[in-house]
């Protein structure tokens, strides 16, 4: 007696239907990470492929994404707004999303002083000690007024015993402004 075939030994035997059906849980992952870019590229090779009734499903997933995407694009007016946004994800603590708006934003404005110190508090809070650091110093740099909002900032909590940080917040007021060299005076006679 022969035996009808599994769905599951049908699903191996499309590999198209397989590559469709990863595309679309690949779509669906990254929608509930709130990865919209990349939802919608796995979602579209689904609604290209061919089976209708999947095709469908990502269709609706499809427009969901490209109605966030439409939402997240023109909410921000302002490269400022669009970095109080990131601040709002650290403070509910989705620091992966709130990387990704920061990169976005080190895009846009590259040299922005608060784009530096959100990247300094948020590897702060993500144990980043070195990438802290270092991208405090930057933002320290581009405007030495961060330096007394650090101080205050419970954001750096975790820094707090290092002396590489208390040294960035407290500089050596000698080491700041260098001291000229004594003039030399040559043979005068």
């Amino acid at each position: 007696m022969a035996q009808k075939p599994t769905a599951k030994h049908t699903l191996v035997s499309d590999p198209q239907l397989t590559q469709l059906l990863q595309s679309y849980e690949t779509g669906l992952r990254a929608m509930q990470e709130h990865k919209y870019d990349k939802a919608k590229t796995a979602l579209q090779k689904v609604v290209a492929g061919n089976n209708r009734e999947l095709a469908d499903r990502a269709t609706v997933h499809l427009n969901a994404c490209n109605q966030q995407l439409e939402k997240t694009s023109t909410q921000f007016k302002t490269p400022e707004e669009h970095y109080d946004f990131a601040v709002s994800l650290i403070n509910l603590g989705d620091y992966v999303g709130a990387r990704e708006h920061l990169d976005s934003l080190s895009k846009q404005v590259p040299k922005a002083d608060y784009v530096a110190y959100g990247f300094a508090a948020l590897d702060c809070l993500t144990g980043h000690s070195e990438d802290s650091l270092r991208n405090l110093a930057r933002a320290i740099e581009l405007n030495p007024a961060l330096r007394f909002q650090a101080r205050n900032d419970s954001d750096f909590q975790n820094l707090s015993e290092d002396p590489r940080f208390t040294e960035l917040l407290y500089p050596d007021p000698g080491a700041e402004t260098p001291i000229p060299p004594e003039p030399e005076f040559g043979n005068l006679g």
